[in-house]
């Protein structure tokens, strides 16, 4: 029998048409050019060399370490803010704050303390929760500003004035992902969490600008975390008669364990060794596999820090991990310290910058127009702004909508510079000055800070408070000039004729950036009709 009597008819037939093609017509097409792998490639990472597409033993080990290293800079960039939540918990645990209790900075933070740009103009008060066993509720005091974070550094929910209790105070009900027990039919705030852990924090203003010891007090006397107790208040008798709830009995819940934070020494500034790899592992062996997007979740665990898995580096991939963060370090820093992105101003012509503004507090969408007619949000850009999300979480603790808002009357608003009016960083050995325009756009106060650019934390100086200001407390208000307007000088020392209220002390030796705080800011900061001036050399 012939052999292709064997074979399927389509395939006989195909066989026997080929056989009956002109030689010229069965040899392949030209491989185009620009599908092809040239037998050596120049780039970055070295000479590549292929033979015919292979790549050598060469080419393989650094094409892998230079992939390596790509995965390990995109788990510093995208979860620094993780770490950063980590941090925070340690800081506290490491002067004796345990989870599920609160620290009130009762005579304001100062620079002895490591946070990331902080201030000295209001009443710190913080906390960690641990939802592990179930839903927590935090009761939060009337006049305060702030907002509960997951561990992944993500918005769970505003308190205070900008949240839902508008700073008549209230309790909020934190619950923890995967939960499906009862929840109560009122009474609480309720918001979810997408992880077990959480930090949350807020700040008070003083009052009448110069005492912070009754806001202490308040905080103290209204703020209490305790765990839900299913079935109790919240939980109506008629919910029970449906079969929609338990009831439980109505219980004053444990005291909450207070520390005092003035005075204390803490860091919780992410570190830039290989810490940040075991901690950033912690986080995830913490936490629930799914409590961050796979896609970012991807290039940590490529680099070996998966749930359940110990994360334990060879020689090759530590050396590997370290260059890593020096590169994302560096990039980092350069992101926050001198940014090439000119929409991150907020003036065309100046250095103030700000960038969520343009990125709105998920950095995607710019922060909505507030008109007469009401709010007019703009359309989603459907990317996210990588570069300004790295350089935000490097340099600054918190991200919520309050943030990133046009509305006056609520919250606070931040103008920062890292550069002088000739786009010069600061030197502390010299002296600077700044001119803030009469009719100050803030309806409560506002203040400069001036931060210590290796920690981004407060400038740690003899003055202790880095700060000048509208308020009398911890340092004098500053003066105005006869034409309604304050300078405010940066200096190593008092310039003579200049009032203390209108001086921040800096350090010879030492670089430093200022931050502008405006309190309830008004209309004309937002249409631009007001601004500071360029940070001025003087001598």
């Amino acid at each position: 029998m012939h052999p292709l009597k064997k074979l399927p008819v389509f395939l006989a037939v195909g066989i026997l048409l080929s056989t009956a093609l002109p030689a010229n017509a069965q040899s392949s097409a030209a491989i185009p050019p620009s599908i092809t792998t040239p037998d050596k490639v120049e780039t970055r990472i070295g000479t590549l060399e292929f033979e015919d597409g292979m790549p050598s033993d060469e080419t393989l080990t650094k094409v892998y370490d230079n992939l390596d290293l790509t995965h390990a800079v995109r788990a510093f960039a995208d979860n620094l803010r993780g770490v950063s939540i980590y941090m925070l918990r340690k800081g506290m645990r490491d002067v004796g704050v345990k989870e599920n209790e609160v620290i009130v900075f009762s005579e304001l933070m100062d620079a002895k303390s490591l946070f990331l740009t902080a201030n000295a103009d209001t009443v710190y008060v913080m906390g960690s929760l641990d939802l592990s066993k179930g839903p927590m509720v935090l009761e939060v005091p009337p006049q305060v500003l702030g907002t509960v974070q997951d561990a992944w550094f993500r918005w769970v929910i505003d308190v205070g004035m900008p949240g839902p209790d508008r700073g008549a105070g209230g309790k909020y009900l934190i619950v923890p992902p995967d939960y499906d027990g009862p929840l109560p039919e009122g009474g609480f705030n309720i918001a979810h969490s997408r992880t077990l852990h959480s930090v949350w924090f807020a700040r008070a203003f003083l009052e009448n600008n110069n005492d912070p010891k009754p806001v202490a007090e308040r905080i103290r006397k209204f703020t209490k975390v305790y765990p839900y107790n299913s079935g109790g208040v919240g939980t109506s008798v008629a919910e029970f008669l449906a079969g929609k709830a338990r009831l439980g009995k109505i219980t004053e819940p444990a005291p909450t364990v207070f520390h005092e934070g003035s005075g204390k020494v803490m860091n919780t500034i992410p570190p830039n060794d290989m810490s940040y790899f075991e901690m950033l592992n912690e986080v995830v062996q913490e936490e629930p596999a799914t409590a961050l997007d796979p896609e970012l979740m991807g290039p940590v665990a490529a680099i070996g820090i998966i749930k359940g898995k110990p994360f334990a580096p060879d020689a090759r991939m530590q050396k590997i991990l370290n260059e890593a963060l020096k590169v994302a370090n560096a990039t980092s820093r350069s992101l926050i310290m001198n940014p090439r992105d000119r929409s991150w101003f907020y003036y065309d012509d100046a250095n103030w910058q700000n960038m969520l503004f343009v990125t709105g507090y998920e950095f995607e969408t710019p922060i909505p127009m507030i008109t007469r007619e009401g709010v007019k949000p703009f359309p989603a850009t459907g990317y996210r702004k990588l570069d300004a999300r790295q350089a935000f979480f490097y340099g600054v603790t918190g991200i919520t909508p309050a943030m990133a808002m046009r509305l006056t009357g609520i919250g606070s608003t931040y103008l920062w510079t890292m550069a002088d009016s000739d786009n010069n960083y600061f030197d502390g050995a010299k002296t600077y000055k700044v001119t803030l325009p009469k009719n100050i756009p803030a309806e409560k106060f506002w203040s400069w800070t001036l931060y210590d650019t290796m920690t981004r934390s407060m400038l740690d100086t003899p003055q202790r408070y880095p700060r000048a200001g509208s308020q009398s407390y911890p340092s004098p208000a500053a003066e105005a000039a006869a034409d309604g307007s304050i300078t405010v000088y940066f200096a190593p020392t008092q310039p003579d004729g200049v009032a203390r209220g209108n001086w921040i002390q800096t350090i010879p030796g030492k670089s430093f950036f200022p931050i502008l705080r405006l309190y309830s800011p008004m209309e004309s900061f937002f249409n631009k009709q007001w601004r500071p001036s360029e940070v001025e050399l003087v001598e």
